[in-house]
């Protein structure tokens, strides 16, 4: 959908961006101990992520991988955020909780993507109001969007109802983070 917006006005805006500082990675649990490891065998820490898993490819969730949970890991979240996008607060692109601890590896589309079939998983809203995969659109010209794969290892299963925005489950997760880690990688349309 962004595709469409003229490089001239990605370009205009590109030095409106959410930042980092405002992503629930580092706004909500700034002082929850960063130990757990999130990795992709698709793309690496500070790296570009694969067309494929853009609106411009086939849309599927990336392939995500974790390890280093604490003692006492109940369940996971897992939060997609672009901290490029030129709105106030970061783009939310995947919300996901009470993954089972030993759930991960994540396989490639194994959560909900556009167009393809909804899975059993609790998932909330995306920006876009759909508990699914929202994949990277950043606006043509805007530069490169940083995208923070933010894992979080939880003392107890969240009671959430169905579609939950983003709000509801940081408030739900308050109190039961034990750790977290964060995967960061970019994308752009030139």
């Amino acid at each position: 959908m962004l595709e469409k917006i003229p490089h001239a006005v990605g370009e205009a805006l590109s030095s409106l961006k959410a930042g980092i500082a405002a992503t629930t990675y580092h706004a909500d649990f700034p002082d929850t101990p960063a130990t757990v490891r999130l990795t992709s065998p698709a793309f690496a820490e500070g790296g570009a992520i694969p067309a494929r898993f853009t609106e411009d490819g086939e849309k599927t969730s990336p392939p995500l991988a974790w390890d280093n949970l604490p003692p006492g890991t109940v369940r996971v979240a897992l939060i997609v955020e672009d901290a490029g996008s030129p709105t106030p607060r970061p783009l939310v692109h995947l919300i996901a909780w009470n993954l089972m601890p030993e759930a991960g590896p994540l396989a490639e589309g194994a959560l909900p993507s556009p167009g393809g079939a909804h899975q059993s998983q609790d998932l909330g809203k995306n920006s876009f109001l759909q508990d699914q995969w929202l994949p990277p659109d950043p606006p043509t010209g805007h530069g490169p969007h940083e995208y923070l794969f933010q894992i979080y290892a939880l003392d107890v299963a969240l009671a959430l109802d169905a579609s939950p925005g983003r709000g509801a489950v940081i408030d739900a997760m308050r109190g039961h983070v034990l750790a977290k880690g964060c995967l960061t990688a970019t994308y752009a349309r030139t």
